[in-house]
């Protein structure tokens, strides 16, 4: 049947705002519309419970829009030989790319790959580098693991216009998550901009420098904070880059980025979105034409809990369909186990079919940017920008990242974020499904593979207090 003949000459009546508030006071029956529709980020963003239409939508898509996002699988098992077969496995069942981490990473919680350059290579052995995404996640060995990696590169005789590589080199993460550096302030300043020069001249491809904001939120930051210590990490690699006389319109496609999607999918969605608004704004006060960020989402890993932890499944499909449709170029899901020790392979199988499926099977690549002109996730999205511009400005006037950090500022910030937050949980005004409400009766056994947890490393010349992860559970004492 042919719906449109029988509706061609039907006109509905245009309706307005002023209209549905009144139905919607209406259906209140005299309760209060600000505390029954209304809601409010960690940032104080006042989130409507209707939008209209976006009058002026912008497109805020991926980098590549050929092909679907990269679907990064962790590899950070203590056990080198069990990691390379780990890796061999995740690329043959469908992964396109390896995320490293490494021992003494912020965020390795607790295990990651013993840093050597034997153990990179060994790894590495049998993955095709030319065909699989690679990155290294932030540790304190980030330099000298570059230097290994050129050399497995160099030894393998590897194309490198073929390669997909990020290093992950962030000291402001670093120094927040470890609450320590090797070097002082002025002297990593000093140093770091000969080291940029050499991998230019190397031609290694990829992303050399990033601002990774996992440990923010990990640690409790809002997302307006996330965002604006991202940004300032991001300025403070255009200075280095500019010390090591790089041209910053070639520089700033070198410059990558991190952050945590959690189960709030419209506004983790929001936050990828603003995330590029963010880094087009810094590189036109640059003066130089804006490249699109290069964007790795991890799901959150302070939402994860202890008890019922399939629930974990279903809050990291969340997180990761809102880094999809939000954009992001690589994704990682934490396997659902990761709260009870070093996932087994069960746990790392379902973390990758969860991608699989919405890449494969639900298609949600196929449409670039899917938020674009929603009212809502379009309102988020400018609302987080102008928050985490202010932040972005206030870590300025505070001496740039590492010196805000050193002095404390940005973890007084993130401290009382957290504490907020706990405290909703607390007293009822939040909830953890089979956590704080609808728990099991007996929890299940959790398999997961034997491993030592690694030290933090506690060697410095400098130190700042530490931002170490915490879950939620954790905060609010639910995990007994």
């Amino acid at each position: 049947m042919d719906t449109r003949a029988v509706f061609s000459d039907v006109e509905f009546p245009a309706s307005n705002r002023e209209q549905w508030l009144a139905l919607a006071q209406k259906a209140l029956a005299g309760a209060s519309f600000e505390e029954t529709l209304v809601s409010h980020t960690d940032d104080g963003i006042r989130i409507e419970p209707l939008y209209e239409r976006a009058a002026a939508p912008e497109f805020l898509a991926r980098h590549n829009l050929e092909s679907p996002w990269i679907m990064a699988q962790r590899i950070d098992d203590t056990d080198p030989a069990r990691a390379n077969a780990q890796a061999l496995e995740e690329i043959e069942q469908g992964a396109t790319g390896l995320a490293l981490v490494f021992e003494g990473a912020p965020n390795a919680y607790g295990y990651g790959l013993p840093a050597s350059a034997e153990v990179l290579e060994a790894v590495l052995e049998g993955v095709a580098l030319n065909r699989t995404y690679l990155r290294i996640d932030v540790h304190p060995s980030s330099r000298a693991m570059a230097d290994w990696l050129v050399a497995i590169l160099t030894k393998r005789r590897v194309d490198p216009s073929r390669l997909n590589l990020s290093f992950g080199i962030d000291p402001a993460a670093i120094f927040a998550g470890t609450g320590r550096l090797r070097m002082s302030i002025e002297a990593l300043q000093a140093s770091m901009p000969q080291s940029l020069a050499h991998f230019f001249a190397l031609g290694v491809p990829g992303m050399l420098l990033e601002a990774d904001g996992r440990v923010l939120h990990n640690a409790g930051a809002t997302e307006a904070q996330e965002l604006g210590v991202m940004l300032a990490s991001a300025v403070a690699h255009l200075r280095l880059f500019e010390e090591a006389r790089q041209a910053l319109v070639y520089a700033a496609p070198h410059i990558g980025f991190s952050l945590s999607v959690d189960q709030d999918q419209f506004l983790s969605m929001a936050k990828i979105r603003a995330l590029r608004k963010l880094w087009a704004r810094v590189q036109q006060s640059c003066s130089i034409a804006p490249s699109p960020a290069t964007i790795h989402a991890e799901t959150s890993y302070r939402m994860m809990t202890l008890k019922d932890p399939e629930t974990n499944i279903l809050r990291t499909t969340l997180a990761g369909f809102a880094a999809a449709t939000g954009g992001a170029d690589s994704i990682s899901i934490l396997p659902h186990t990761i709260a009870h020790g070093l996932p087994d392979a069960f746990a790392r199988r379902v973390a990758r079919n969860t991608q699989l499926i919405m890449a494969r099977e639900s298609h949600l690549g196929f449409v670039a940017d899917p938020a674009s002109g929603s009212g809502g996730v379009e309102a988020l999205t400018a609302e987080l920008c102008e928050a985490a511009w202010r932040e972005f400005q206030k870590i300025e006037t505070e001496g740039g990242v590492l010196r805000s950090l050193a002095e404390g500022h940005i973890q007084r910030r993130v401290h009382g974020a957290r504490d907020r937050r706990a405290a909703e949980y607390r007293d009822g005004k939040r909830t953890l499904i089979g956590t704080t409400i609808y728990p099991l009766a007996a929890e299940p056994e959790v398999k997961t593979l034997s491993a030592d947890r690694r030290p933090a490393p506690t060697d410095g010349t400098v130190f700042c207090e530490p931002l170490p992860a915490a879950r939620l559970d954790e905060l609010i004492g639910a995990t007994e």
